[in-house]
């Protein structure tokens, strides 16, 4: 028998670490290859660690709202059979040398920093060193606790790591007894040590706006937003209070487009394996016109404007839970109509199944919503930010319509939606948003009929 060392995965350039939210498998748990042994969470995604060996789970090394650095080991699988055992426990022997040199430092930095914080925290600190898992710092910020408050949080994990049960616990404290106007302190020998002592005095914590709060009845039902909820509600106010919106709408006849798909798409599932919907056919647009007006493929960073390299256009998806993700598909302009439609189907099938990459929905330029899946006409998207910009493309409806030819006008029955085009006037005029969308509409109302695929 030998035994296989299950390490946290790369997640993606800007990602280092995740938060353990749960494990899927106990200790002494039979684990197929491919079979998820548990949850992780990072400030992107939510997403599972599957094992790449078959076995039984013998050590966990990690507990629930642990904070894992990338190529950590998070548990020991005994493997059954005749594998090759001597390079596994050379491995296991010599984790030293295996991993990088940059990452250890990096560990013992962060270990020693937390050591030294719980032996003598500074309530008065305006910033802190100590480290704070994702999880923990995102319910600090939904719950407006500041970074003084944080420190003074005793935590209970490893080297006194504040938790997820820590903070939650300070906060039903808090929401129970009222905001507290100094700082409170949790090591009472601070006074012995001389720098403290002598500090200035704790600064009041100014007391932040009263906002009221809903009560339930006896008969309704409270419900628990979800992590990635909190995260969502979180960042579409901080975009409402960044960008200045601006919305600009176009109604588009997609009739060519209506009737090339009822042509093609039985062949296309039969030559190509996938199914041929109209999302990529937009994609397709917004991404023309997206190298056709750069200056909408960009990002504001202070007094500075950042145009982006490649067309990353995001695809926002609904979850089965009711959440939204936005997963990109990088490089759009580069696929032609086929490869579109394999790369969304992927992304939207994986989004369903919590299966997406943290890098597979970073990076985004630009995005598209489609709301007219749930049936709206139009909508004001609220922009994703540091994007600045998002098209919201509506239901795809009959309707009569004046058809001008050279015998005359006439009123037929055309296939029509509208697109809505929400810009960030900080630096999107009026001029580039419309024509941006009006672009978009004349790609789609110029559809080839006779198309190949």
């Amino acid at each position: 028998m030998s035994k296989f060392e299950l390490k946290l995965p790369r997640m993606g350039e800007s990602v280092a670490e995740a938060t353990l939210t749960s494990w899927l498998k106990e200790v002494g748990d039979t684990i197929e290859m491919d079979e998820a042994v548990l949850e992780i969470a990072t400030d992107k995604v939510d997403s599972e660690v599957p094992s790449e060996v078959e076995g039984v789970l013998v050590e966990k090394l990690f507990e629930v709202d642990d904070v894992v650095k990338v190529g950590e080991t998070l548990a020991i699988i005994e493997i059954n059979g005749s594998a090759d055992s001597t390079h596994s426990e050379a491995a296991s022997s010599k984790p030293a040398e295996a991993a990088p040199v940059a990452a250890i430092a990096a560990v013992e930095k962060s270990v020693a920093v937390a050591k030294e914080t719980v032996a003598t925290p500074v309530a008065t600190a305006k910033s802190s060193d100590r480290f704070y898992s994702p999880l923990v710092k995102n319910i600090a910020k939904q719950e407006g606790i500041s970074v003084v408050e944080l420190d003074s949080i005793h935590g209970t994990g490893k080297t006194g790591r504040v938790t997820k049960k820590d903070i939650l616990a300070y906060v039903a404290r808090r929401n129970g007894q009222g905001l507290e106007t100094s700082v409170p302190v949790t090591d009472n020998k601070i006074s012995e040590n001389p720098k403290v002592e002598h500090a200035s005095p704790p600064q009041k914590i100014s007391e932040p706006i009263t906002v009221s709060r809903v009560q339930s009845s006896g008969g309704d039902e409270v419900i628990e937003m979800t992590r990635m909820g909190k995260l969502i509600a979180k960042h579409m106010v901080d975009s409402v209070s960044t960008s200045a919106h601006v919305q600009s709408f176009i109604e588009v006849d997609v009739t060519n487009i209506v009737v090339w798909r009822n042509k093609v798409k039985d062949t296309f599932a039969v030559q190509e394996g996938e199914k041929l919907t109209f999302t990529p056919i937009f994609m397709e647009a917004v991404a023309k016109a997206l190298k056709k007006y750069p200056m909408m493929n960009i990002s504001v960073d202070g007094d500075t404007v950042i145009k982006k390299k490649n067309i990353n256009i995001g695809m926002a998806a609904a979850l089965p839970d009711g959440n939204l993700i936005v997963p990109v598909i990088k490089n759009a302009d580069q696929l032609n109509l086929v490869g579109m439609a394999k790369v969304i189907n992927d992304l939207a099938n994986r989004a369903r199944n919590n299966m997406l990459k943290p890098d597979e929905i970073q990076d985004g330029t630009y995005t598209v919503t489609n709301v007219g899946t749930f049936g709206s006409v139009f909508g004001t998207p609220i922009i994703n930010q540091p994007q600045v910009g998002i098209l919201a493309l509506g239901a795809i409806r009959k309707m009569p319509s004046v058809i001008e030819t050279n015998e005359g006008d006439f009123i037929g029955i055309r296939s029509k939606m509208y697109i809505s085009h929400s810009y960030d006037h900080r630096v999107v005029n009026g001029a580039l948003g419309s024509m941006f969308a009006k672009a978009v509409a004349d790609y789609l109302e110029a559809w080839d009929v006779n198309r190949e695929v």
